[in-house]
């Protein structure tokens, strides 16, 4: 298939290139380095523009896919609650010159990043695709306008797609080529391993006093390429099938604040600072997914489920990363 990856140059989309390439598919990526990095695209066509370029998207558009991904998001909950216009403009009405250019030329197939943010605050765990979808901030009412959007260019215009709902996306490139790489950084893991590397100082924990085992958050780390196997799949069902949903991407593996840097000591042998403060607003307890959907439908199996697996790829990107500083 030819393949158009839309922020094909960030940390997601630039594993989902490498990956497609390497089964066969041709691939083109689209991005404007806004937060992406064009080493970081390893294969195929690489097209620098955005997305609010109408006329340049339908002139990209034009030259024929048979499938889009899209992974051109803002993603930072705090900055959309101080922000957003940006989110809105950015995550919403520049997709939708995305969604029309792919209308006009005929093109049926899509791949939505979504986000767990659509469910809100968890009204149960582990969250399955049922669960309400009261997204509590910007970043997430953005994915789930989308999501919306899609079911109605579905029902109008025959655009078919998959929305995939992540949940933590961490490690890096088995083979080390690639990883995260986010300036301001935000994830857990890669925070916890720049201070084993000694790139900061200490790693902040907001809340040790959670209702959970230990006092700490539990989230459900997803590896990068998992994620990436997981769209590979639903482009093939998309196309065999026509079928489209949303599906739940996670482990259904929760890891507590302490578990995250009991593992990366032990994976990093470095002793890591931390400092423990007060709960952040709006940070619940346990986010875990219930992936059973994306297992029965797409036949999706991670490869990398447990943590240290997640953390030692991490840890040897973050080694690349800090030789380079």
């Amino acid at each position: 298939m030819k393949v158009l990856v839309v922020g094909g140059a960030g940390y997601i989309g630039s594993h989902m290139v490498k990956l497609l390439a390497s089964n066969g598919h041709s691939v083109v990526t689209f991005d404007d380095l806004s937060s992406g990095r064009r080493s970081a695209v390893t294969a195929g066509e690489f097209v620098e523009g955005t997305l609010a370029d109408r006329r340049a998207v339908e002139a990209l558009m034009a030259t024929g896919f048979d499938a889009v991904m899209h992974f051109a998001s803002f993603i930072e909950v705090g900055e959309s609650v101080r922000a957003p216009s940006k989110y809105y403009r950015n995550n919403v009405a520049n997709t939708l010159n995305l969604l029309d250019a792919m209308v006009e030329f005929g093109v049926e197939n899509f791949i939505f990043s979504s986000t767990a943010a659509v469910y809100g605050a968890p009204q149960s765990s582990p969250i399955d695709e049922t669960h309400p979808t009261v997204p509590v901030n910007p970043y997430g009412r953005t994915k789930w306008m989308v999501e919306q959007i899609l079911e109605d260019y579905e029902a109008a215009y025959g655009l078919k797609s998959i929305r995939l709902r992540y949940f933590n996306a961490a490690g890096a490139d088995p083979e080390g080529r690639i990883g995260e790489c986010h300036d301001p950084e935000s994830h857990l893991i890669p925070l916890v391993l720049r201070a084993a590397s000694g790139r900061r100082e200490r790693i902040d924990v907001y809340g040790d006093d959670y209702d959970t085992p230990d006092g700490t958050c539990i989230r459900d780390y997803v590896h990068v390429m998992d994620l990436c196997e997981a769209h590979l799949l639903a482009i093939q069902h998309l196309a065999m099938t026509g079928e489209g949903g949303a599906f739940n991407l996670g482990n259904g593996n929760g890891y507590s604040v302490r578990e995250v840097l009991e593992t990366a000591a032990e994976v990093t042998g470095m002793d890591i600072p931390v400092a423990y403060g007060p709960r952040r607003p709006g940070d619940p307890a346990r986010l875990v997914a219930d992936a059973t959907r994306a297992r029965d439908v797409l036949g999706w199996s991670p490869r990398y489920g447990d943590l240290a697996t997640i953390v030692a790829h991490a840890w040897q990107w973050e080694r690349t990363l800090a030789a380079a500083a």
